[in-house]
């Protein structure tokens, strides 16, 4: 039963059947859990009380898991605040732009790929496509290390994030265990969640930041994180100080790649594959990206809703009392996919994120980077490298459904296709 339904579908159904609460009681497996329905009272959570609910879940306890310990979203308290100030500034909007033709030369390189394929009269793996463009670019971006692996199906980086991301027995077995076993037991029995190839990326970026030390720079994700060690222990700056170790460089730095590979790669494929089933919203969009003169990601609105329309103590104003550190749930599928906020959720409707009917999105029920304090760092990076492949794409590209591939089959485990999204990519260059 546990598998036959995905995961986030067997939480709507709880949370369906308890309309008209604001909060309904639950397990996960073995462990108590308060699931939030209303938006509102999301909203006090993750910020206006966000000081009394500001802690995650955590896990990694065993000493193999040191580096997977120091990750932004796994650490709590003042060392969340400290770790989360130095990084702040190397995602702002002009650190984007510094990083921006890093990323514009990954989709070049993606858009030539995919005339090969258009000359090879193949189906596209969209998701395997995409993931290897997102690997060169967090390869460059955030490592300073050129993978190619658009052009290399055998580069050993894409390999290892494959990987990664995989779902295997051994990885269900370890969600089962974090989700019912108490951190007492999962610390006597030493279960470890640093696998092979977490191991890998560790060591990659130990070795480079040695690079770093002996005068190499690249302007990239590393160096930033690495200026910002050095203006801590400065102590002529005036800024509060937060001193940080290699290991939390590192950790940042692999913890980019986990939750930046397979989502992006992901919503890309995706968003193309609902543009293949709906001719004519890609029509529409491929005709208002002609309108824009020079492609550039920071002014391209109409892709921005396309994006996101995939995405989709006291308990305040209560009078239940929480013990500390009960769990609370946030169903972000569950309000994301309410019709009680949303007109007719399950389509593909695009307009609904355009900027003159964001009025109608009702805040704390569109959640796909979280909300408050502890939102997605990253948020920017990864729309800027989806939107400006997906505009190439798009201006390069008609895509439609492979034969025999029409419908999406999706993991009971994680929100992904069971298998590739198969497309077909036919030159517009072709045409003229």
């Amino acid at each position: 039963m546990l598998f036959k339904y995905m995961l986030m579908f067997l939480f709507t159904q709880t949370y369906h059947e308890n309309e008209g609460n604001n909060f309904v009681g639950a397990y996960e497996i073995f462990k108590p859990s308060l699931i939030v329905r209303d938006p509102g009272l999301v909203k006090r959570i993750m910020i206006q009380d966000f000081d009394h609910f500001s802690e995650r879940r955590t896990f990694g306890n065993s000493k193999k898991d040191e580096c997977l310990r120091e990750m932004l979203f796994l650490i709590n308290g003042s060392h969340w605040k400290g770790v989360r100030s130095i990084m702040s500034p190397t995602f702002t909007s002009g650190r984007m732009r510094q990083m921006y033709h890093l990323v514009e030369e990954k989709a070049d390189a993606l858009i030539e790929r995919l005339q090969r394929h258009c000359q090879e009269k193949s189906f596209v793996k969209t998701k395997t496509i995409y993931a290897r463009y997102v690997m060169d670019v967090i390869g460059t971006c955030a490592f300073g290390i050129e993978c190619n692996s658009i052009n290399n199906e055998e580069e050993e980086f894409c390999k290892k994030a494959s990987e990664l991301n995989a779902i295997s027995a051994r990885g269900i077995l370890r969600g089962i265990a974090l989700l019912t076993l108490p951190n007492s037991v999962l610390n006597a029995i030493g279960i470890s969640f640093t696998t092979p190839p977490f191991l890998f990326f560790q060591r990659v970026v130990e070795e480079t930041i040695k690079n770093r030390e002996m005068g190499v720079k690249r302007g990239d994700f590393l160096d930033l994180l690495l200026e910002q060690r050095e203006e801590q222990s400065n102590s002529n700056t005036k800024t509060p100080k937060y001193p940080i170790k290699d290991s939390t460089i590192v950790a940042q730095s692999v913890l980019f790649l986990i939750v930046g590979h397979d989502t992006t790669a992901g919503t890309m494929a995706f968003v193309s594959y609902y543009l293949a089933r709906n001719p004519h919203l890609q029509h529409r969009l491929r005709q208002e990206l002609r309108d824009i003169v020079e492609v550039r990601t920071f002014t391209l609105p109409d892709v921005t809703s396309f994006t996101r329309t995939f995405y989709q103590l006291l308990l305040p104003g209560t009078d239940v009392i929480l013990k500390k550190g009960q769990q609370v749930t946030v169903p972000v599928w569950s309000l994301q996919n309410d019709p009680c906020y949303w007109t007719n959720p399950d389509q593909f409707l695009p307009d609904r994120f355009l900027p003159e009917n964001n009025h109608n999105v009702i805040s704390g029920t569109y959640l796909p980077f979280g909300l408050g304090p502890r939102n997605c760092i990253g948020m920017r990076f990864a729309f800027m490298e989806a939107k400006l492949a997906l505009a190439k794409v798009i201006l390069k590209f008609e895509m439609s459904l492979a034969p025999g591939h029409e419908e999406l089959k999706l993991s009971v485990v994680a929100m992904k296709p069971t298998d590739d999204i198969m497309l077909v990519f036919k030159s517009l260059e072709d045409e003229q």
